[in-house]
């Protein structure tokens, strides 16, 4: 059964399902929200952003970590970048928390973790890389991501799990742009641990002014 959406405040200016293991890039202007709804349930969606006038200036998982004091991100948690500055603003959120450790898989974390048979299985790293390219960003561009609906559990050791998700079909996370920003998103294609449920399904991303 799929929840229905609470309205958006402002006039949708465009509405997209992306793709099942897809890559996406979008520019939100400042005072938009961006709206991630996960259609069918337990689908990690990884998440950069950079700032639209100064590439250089990106989404920084330490400042924002240290900044709130926690790892996780909950309503009203504000995405911080490398500079200090508010990027982005959770102004909404139907999943209790939202992971900012798990990194994002790539065919060499793949092959170290479920085996080298899995080398050329599609992965996020690829994803944020052609999203990014036509951006003229590479590889050092990318930096720690956001994996909203994933669930990473922290036991009282320090040890990390990867479980299954806390999402359900039609849930949402809304993100008001504190900047002119540019958002890259990788649709999760991991099919080797539970964060998708292992089966990766499309997306819905929302903006709204």
């Amino acid at each position: 059964m799929t929840l229905p959406l609470p309205p958006l405040a402002g006039a949708i200016v465009h509405d997209e399902v992306v793709a099942a293991r897809a890559p996406w890039l979008h520019t939100l202007l400042a005072g938009q929200t961006l709206r991630i709804v996960d259609l069918e349930g337990n689908q990690a969606v990884d998440f950069l952003v950079y700032s639209l006038a100064d590439d250089a200036e990106r989404y920084s998982a330490q400042d924002t970590i240290a900044a709130q004091g926690n790892v996780f991100l909950r309503e009203g948690s504000v995405l911080l970048s490398n500079e200090g500055a508010p990027m982005m603003t959770i102004t909404s959120t139907a999943v209790a928390y939202h992971d900012t450790i798990g990194g994002a898989c790539s065919c060499e974390s793949n092959t170290l973790r479920y085996g080298h048979h899995t080398k050329a299985q599609h992965a996020c790293v690829e994803n944020f890389l052609v999203a990014n390219a036509g951006a003229g960003r590479g590889k050092r561009d990318m930096v720690s991501n956001v994996n909203w609906f994933m669930n990473v559990p922290v036991e009282a050791d320090g040890a990390l799990g990867i479980v299954d998700g806390i999402s359900a079909p039609g849930l949402h996370v809304d993100l008001r742009a504190e900047m002119d920003v540019v958002v890259v998103v990788s649709n999760c294609p991991q099919i080797n641990n539970p964060c998708n449920g292992f089966d990766p399904t499309p997306v819905r991303m929302i903006i709204s002014e």
